[in-house]
């Protein structure tokens, strides 16, 4: 591109060089400059792009893009261009330099503390099996087509958003529904991005520390920037922080709710239902739309992430009974993800590493009230031991049988970990045992299995490895689940 056409968008200043000249990359990485570039200097914790603007110049670049005062050799054609924020700055000439793929695609954006994996992941099922090409970006993967890239940010820097966006217009996907953290919109990476709609599911303390938020009004101020970026903002009623995350929106509010009985779309009559080793939860939806829905996934939490994806298929004009489809068949890796061996119990797979979330996922199944209630899980190595102490203490509160076996244990010692879970177990009257190999852990659970039992493996969720010494070996408890199940004869 012309380098006066790459910068467009922006507000700068061109304090040498020729802006009608041609460039070649947009590079935001110093390892990768080349001749031709546009170097976009960024300023991260560790590193700062400026002082790679030398040998930017050294190698030919044809422009770096800078927020501060730089040199440059004095016989370079190098040119320099100075802007306000150079993160913002990469987001508008990362859209531009792809060809502007959003304003080809339906952008879904959905911000919040938590819900926005299951909700990404509910919306595009239903969006896929109305017939509407749907690709995904969030904290487990990428969704192109039929490729799947697994994540490194939940929401990645804003050149990889846009290099997303344009492989999924060239792949011929009409929408995508991404996860947008408050990081992420911080760090302007969803800059630039023209979203169709802009989703709010809940917002409770969270990412304040020095490399994250420095306060809850911070984290908060930065969720609330995706609701004047959206055309249609569709938020959770219920949360007591609505009206401060949509202070200063610019967008069309709808909101949904279970409380609030204004909500433009709420979920009356809702009821658990425990059948055949499967949980889900049936509910009536009324206001903008009306019909009975049901969600095969456990807990009140799925109830509002189903409405926020019913919220989002009024506005692709699709059908109830494509709605209620994709409901029912709904599915979330590493996320309450049942997987169905017998009829005589629930064995499900969670993410929940931490012991708030151990705690509100085994509440939430305690709420079906099954014959017995068995958590498996370890914890990881290097890590805080008071994470260990907190999720024995939980899980012993909770369940009724605990099973304690190894997770990823980097470079401590298995054996070590599971005597720190048994510290905290040993402060309750909670039943355990202590099986430290974790596919013989899960052979204990189902071999031992009682009728109406709810089984859960927590902790690793999605992820399909065990970290030990530095090495990641492969390891996916699906797979782990199938051969017990073929070596018992199940």
């Amino acid at each position: 591109m012309i380098l006066k056409e790459l910068l467009r968008d922006l507000g700068y200043t061109c304090e040498r060089g020729d802006l009608e000249r041609e460039t070649g990359a947009l590079v935001y990485d110093s390892r990768k400059l080349d001749r031709d570039c546009v170097f976009v200097c960024i300023e991260g914790a560790n590193f700062d792009g400026h002082t790679e603007v030398m040998k930017a110049a050294e190698l030919g670049a044809a422009a770096v893009i800078v927020s501060k005062e730089v040199e440059v050799p004095s016989d370079s054609d190098t040119a320099v261009i100075r802007v306000e924020d150079t993160r913002y700055a990469l987001a508008f000439l990362s859209a531009a330099y792809f060809g502007y793929p959003a304003r080809k695609l339906k952008v879904i954006g959905i911000t919040g503390t938590k819900g926005k994996t299951t909700t990404t992941y509910l919306i595009k099922s239903i969006l896929e099996n109305a017939g509407h090409k749907t690709g995904l970006i969030g904290t487990i993967e990428v969704i192109i087509g039929e490729e799947h890239i697994p994540a490194l940010n939940t929401t990645p820097e804003s050149f990889v958003i846009q290099e997303y966006f344009r492989r999924m217009v060239d792949a011929g996907l009409e929408a995508v529904v991404m996860e947008v953290s408050s990081q992420g919109l911080m760090m302007h990476r969803t800059q630039a991005i023209p979203f169709e709609l802009g989703i709010f599911t809940n917002i409770e303390p969270d990412h304040i520390g020095p490399n994250e938020h420095k306060d809850f009004e911070d984290y908060l101020h930065c969720k609330s920037l995706l609701f004047r970026q959206c055309r249609v903002g569709i938020l959770n009623g219920d949360d007591e922080h609505l009206e401060r995350v949509l202070k200063g929106h610019t967008c069309e509010v709808e909101t949904f709710g279970v409380k609030n009985k204004k909500a433009d779309l709420r979920a009356e009559n809702i009821s658990y239902v425990n059948q055949k080793g499967r949980l889900g939860v049936e509910f009536d939806v009324r206001g903008l739309w009306e019909f009975h829905a049901f969600v095969d996934i456990p807990g009140l939490f799925s109830v509002y992430n189903a409405l926020c994806a019913i919220a989002v298929c009024r506005h692709f004009a699709i059908d109830e009974e494509a709605v209620l489809k994709a409901l029912s068949v709904a599915q979330v890796k590493g996320r309450i993800e049942l997987i169905d061996i017998s009829p005589r119990f629930t064995l499900m797979i969670d993410y929940a590493h931490n012991a708030m979330a151990l705690e509100s996922l085994l509440t939430t199944l305690k709420a079906y009230d099954p014959g017995r209630l068995v958590c498996v899980f370890g914890c990881g190595g290097n890590r805080a031991k008071s994470r260990r102490y907190e999720m024995g203490e939980v899980s012993g509160n909770l369940a009724d049988l605990t099973i304690i076996t190894s997770d990823n244990p980097r470079f401590e010692e298995p054996l070590d970990i599971i005597a720190d879970i048994r510290t905290g177990i040993e402060k309750t009257d909670g039943k355990f045992v202590e099986v430290p190999d974790r596919k013989e852990a899960i052979r204990y659970a189902i071999e031992n299995a009682k009728d109406g039992d709810v089984i859960v493996l927590a902790g690793k969720g999605h992820e399909d490895y065990q970290e030990i010494k530095g090495v990641k070996y492969p390891m996916d408890e699906r797979v782990l689940i199938k051969e017990v199940v073929e070596e018992l004869g199940i």
